[in-house]
């Protein structure tokens, strides 16, 4: 009990505990055994939460060093201003609006109170897909000369703007990235489930690393960083917001055939 009452105090103060020593049996080991695993969770985060951190101040660094370089070399008469130079210093401040935006978009579907923020109601998932495929007309059209899309009906309780972001982002990746000329969509529904897969061609990815496409700003190479805005949260925010509809997203690659299968549940009770 001391040695549980000596590391709660340093949870208090916002430090990650050794793990306290279980006893042989009886309700104590159980309560010991519950702490350790609580303590190792908040561990997780805390990495985690540092890690992302990171990753924010070294996607915001380039465009930051980038602006103050090019207002420094301004200030002190080294360059004159010209319009190709006031468009320079744009791109790099809407490049950072982009990042921040992507953060909050995604920091709201990861939280917990995304009900209240962000409401559901009953929408035709077939609609909507339908209505995002259009605005990828041209791109698509210019992209592959063979489309295969099939889309059955369905209704489900979603938040309409957010479904649409997944379609989006998913659709835009498989713009940025695609090498084939034939694309595959198909969208039907088996019992309580309405699975959407979008199937293309495209550059390399190796099978045991395509979860971690769907990680915070997670890219399988550097070049994929000019893609997208450069963030690489367009997959993670698809996957927050599924999650949000209780569904899931994954992918199944064999390294350059690539299916992107969206989950989402068929549920009225919602």
């Amino acid at each position: 009990i001391r040695n549980l009452s000596e590391a709660a105090k340093e949870v208090r103060n916002g430090q990650v505990p050794k793990e306290v020593i279980v006893p042989s049996s009886g309700e104590l080991k159980e309560l010991t055994e519950n702490f350790n695993s609580m303590t190792a969770a908040l561990g997780s985060f805390q990495e985690k939460r540092e890690e992302m951190l990171r990753d924010i101040a070294h996607e915001l660094r380039t465009p930051l060093t980038n602006i103050n370089g090019y207002l420094e070399a301004l200030q002190s008469g080294v360059i004159d201003g010209d319009p190709d130079l006031f468009g320079s210093l744009l791109e790099e401040s809407r490049r950072m609006t982009s990042i921040v935006e992507r953060i909050t978009e995604l920091n709201t579907w990861s939280n917990d109170m995304y009900f209240s923020e962000k409401p559901f109601e009953p929408l035709p998932v077939h609609t909507i897909l339908r209505e995002s495929l259009n605005v990828f007309r041209l791109k698509l059209d210019e992209t592959f000369n063979q489309q295969e899309i099939h889309i059955e009906p369905a209704i489900i309780m979603g938040n309409k703007n957010g479904l649409k972001q997944i379609f989006t982002n998913i659709l835009q990746n498989t713009l940025d990235y695609n090498t084939g000329s034939d694309l595959t969509i198909t969208a039907s529904h088996s019992g309580n489930l309405f699975t959407i897969t979008i199937s293309h061609t495209g550059q390399f990815i190796a099978p045991e690393k395509k979860h971690l496409l769907f990680e915070r700003f997670y890219r399988l190479e550097e070049s994929r960083s000019t893609k997208s805005n450069g963030a690489g949260l367009g997959l993670a925010i698809a996957k927050s917001i599924a999650a949000a509809h209780r569904g899931e997203i994954a992918l199944q690659t064999d390294g350059i055939h690539h299916t992107f299968n969206i989950i989402l549940p068929i549920d009225r009770d919602r």
